[in-house]
């Protein structure tokens, strides 16, 4: 086995391929578990960030510089532990990821207490390292599915997130009140909750994340394709820019979240202007991440039978109407909360189609690398649409904001509708 390592030739003599389905269910069901308990820290913080951040800041154009430091803080991370999963494997990276995750919500209480929003964006950008942990549990989940039920697996993590990313908002009022005769202001209380939750989360994994889900398809891969050059953060950019369609998955992805994060970072405030108290805002964000996360099953099961394009052009008329409906709403909360199921679910098949597609389009070596490149393009390009969301709803309105992400959607579009003609020149009726 020319260049699998020690490591790797020890895991393909303990899983023999006659229990290779029970180690897929049981991989599968331990990132289920972090996954719920993930989706629940990550949701109890972020429902109230850009709450948080208006109280602390004390103006408004700056509330969304709190879920744009969460995104900036997962794109920054994205590439070492990339770089540390391409080394070691997923359970080092992601056990990592929550501890970080762990210190940035006890940070962002530290800073709502002393009343900093510099040392609150800190906070907030290591928060964001616990959803890349999320994010990445996706592509673990793939790592040793069939190609023909890739989209499946990866959709099931999603999944998952559901029970933890839904029932998270709407603890986020207890949390709060939990804290109160600390001193601690209410809105912050959802933070020291998360803390907990994430070191939960990395003791799940660390314990019961074995044999490593990467590291097994590595050393179950072709020997010739085991070489560690063609494992590096270099090999995964040259794989991805090599690849037409690897190239629609990465702006598949990144254009579905941050339409997605530009907008619902900013409905919270919108509804508080239309007069929308804390209950019925946790209500309308949990309609929005059961719309991101219940439906991926059915998101995934769509892109395995009808292809990855099919999937990624669902994904684009979702989105299109949802901003429709989130930005024509105005006082109606009830339109207002469609629009946001629907962006969730528009999200959802962006997702699930763009990852299935991306580890479909590269070398299993530099999946890893390619991998963490999307999740830094999706996380960065999210955050500077955060950024920009805080400032158009500021100066402009919330309608404004949903017509700028529907102006996101048009090359995305384009590209995908170019990516499938090539495509059917090529292969005809394939997708």
């Amino acid at each position: 086995m020319r260049g699998v390592t020690a490591v790797e030739r020890q895991v393909v003599v303990s899983v023999p391929a006659d229990r290779l389905p029970a180690l897929r269910r049981r991989i599968s069901a331990v990132l289920i578990t972090t996954q719920i308990l993930g989706g629940l820290g990550v949701a109890t913080g972020i429902a109230l960030a850009a709450v948080l951040a208006k109280e602390v800041s004390g103006t408004e154009s700056l509330s969304g510089l709190a879920p744009t430091a969460t995104v900036a803080g997962t794109a920054v991370l994205s590439m070492p532990l990339a770089a540390l999963m391409t080394a070691r494997g997923r359970r080092p990276g992601l056990v990592l990821a929550y501890l970080i995750g762990a210190v940035g919500a006890g940070v962002t209480v530290v800073a709502a207490r002393l009343g900093s929003f510099p040392l609150l964006l800190c906070g907030m950008a290591a928060f964001g390292a616990a959803s890349s942990a999320n994010l990445q549990a996706r592509f673990a989940a793939a790592d040793l599915a069939e190609p023909q039920h890739r989209a499946r697996a990866i959709s099931l993590v999603v999944w998952a997130t559901t029970i933890g990313a839904v029932l998270g908002p709407n603890i986020a009022s207890p949390a709060g009140r939990s804290v109160t005769g600390l001193g601690i202001p209410a809105t912050a209380g959802p933070f020291l909750w998360a803390a907990g939750i994430f070191l939960i989360s990395a003791l799940v994994v660390a314990v019961l994340l074995r044999p490593d889900p990467l590291l097994t398809a590595r050393a179950l891969a072709p020997a010739e394709e085991g070489s560690p050059a063609a494992r590096s953060l270099r090999a995964g950019m040259a794989a991805v820019a090599a690849s037409p369609r690897a190239r629609l998955a990465v702006v598949t992805v990144a254009v579905a979240h941050t339409a997605m994060v530009s907008v619902m970072s900013m409905t919270p405030v919108d509804l508080a202007h239309h007069g929308a108290g804390i209950d019925l805002i946790g209500l309308v964000i949990s309609g929005h991440i059961a719309g991101m996360y219940a439906f991926a099953p059915l998101m995934g099961r769509l892109s395995d039978r009808l292809g990855r394009l099919s999937g990624i052009g669902l994904a684009v008329g979702l989105l299109a109407g949802a901003v429709f409906l989130a930005g024509t709403a105005g006082g109606s909360h009830g339109q207002t909360a469609v629009g946001l199921f629907v962006l969730g679910l528009g999200w959802s098949a962006g997702l699930v189609s763009g990852s299935a597609l991306l580890t479909d389009s590269v070398p299993q070596p530099a999946r890893a690398a390619a991998q963490g490149l999307s999740d830094l393009i999706m996380n960065a390009s999210a955050g500077v649409g955060g950024a920009v969301a805080g400032l158009v709803v500021a100066k402009a309105s919330y309608g404004w904001l949903n017509l700028t992400a529907a102006c996101l959607l048009l090359p995305l579009a384009a590209l995908a509708l170019f990516t499938r003609v090539r495509r059917a020149q090529d292969v005809p009726a394939a997708d």
